[in-house]
């Protein structure tokens, strides 16, 4: 059987092919190089640098070093029945929960040492009897939490107490005591020096919710005032002078401060 010969382009074809081949040759580098440069815009820039290396926002510039979210140390709170947390005169965490269930709140911070902690903790408690649950109830406080960088709520930080009841526990007439609370008890120049120490206590003597046993609290403390179950609104203060866990300070990043209008106390 005789092969069919293979029919050969014309020579007045030739052209419009090569021509074709040269388009597609293009375009497949055009479009290969815009994938190539859309990859590269979605990379991270240099810190301090926006498009073109030129400063983003208008603010610092190439070399200046910013922190990452790798440079936070996470915080983890529990409190019976409510918190709010300053750092360094800086509000960073409420308790999104005023009374029940517990909750157990987890952020991101960023370090910065000396880091002054301070922190509100308040007992549910009627402020004219002192008592909870539609004044049917004696309820008793507790406060813990804990940094990624080691540092954990313990005797050694400083607590008092603003609002006592029902004095002397009595539950057929109660009545409360209250204590003015400082406008800048968060303030890292806060005198606290005449305060007690915090009293540590018991977790069966708390009693934490399940949320409290499904995190990390491990080397930390439940304080309070020494009455866990009369006192009803602390505050507590302490300084950490460096990581508590031996890691090496963090750089002297810029940093910024928080509105004076985030500071009001509740």
């Amino acid at each position: 059987m005789m092969c069919k010969p293979i029919p050969i382009p014309m020579k007045s074809s030739l052209p419009r092919i090569v021509a074709a081949l040269a388009v597609t040759a293009f375009l497949l580098g055009h479009f290969s190089t815009e994938v190539s440069q859309s990859q590269e815009e979605r990379k991270p820039r240099p810190e301090g640098q926006g498009g073109k290396g030129k400063p983003k926002g208008g603010g610092g510039g190439p070399n200046i070093a910013k922190p990452r979210i790798a440079d936070t140390v996470k915080a983890t709170i529990y409190a019976d029945n409510w918190f709010k947390l300053y750092l360094n005169g800086n509000l960073v965490a409420v308790d999104s929960i005023s009374f029940i269930p517990h909750n157990v709140v987890s952020v991101d911070i960023l370090p910065d040492y000396p880091m002054t902690i301070a922190v509100m903790a308040k007992d549910n408690a009627d402020p004219e009897t002192g008592l909870e649950y539609d004044n049917t109830n004696l309820g008793d406080g507790g406060f813990i939490l804990k940094f990624g960088d080691g540092t954990v709520t313990n005797a050694s930080w400083k607590a008092k107490n603003f609002f006592h009841g029902p004095i002397n526990g009595d539950l057929q007439n109660p009545k409360t005591r209250h204590e003015a609370i400082p406008a800048n008890w968060f303030a890292v120049d806060f005198d606290d020096s005449a305060w007690e120490n915090a009293t540590e206590h018991s977790e069966e003597a708390v009693g934490p919710k399940e949320p409290f046993y499904e995190n990390d609290f491990l080397g930390a403390k439940w304080i309070w005032t020494q009455d866990l179950g009369l006192d009803n609104t602390v505050i507590f203060r302490t300084t950490i002078p460096s990581p508590p866990n031996g890691s090496p300070l963090p750089p002297d990043w810029p940093r910024g401060e928080i509105d004076a209008s985030n500071r009001e106390s509740r």
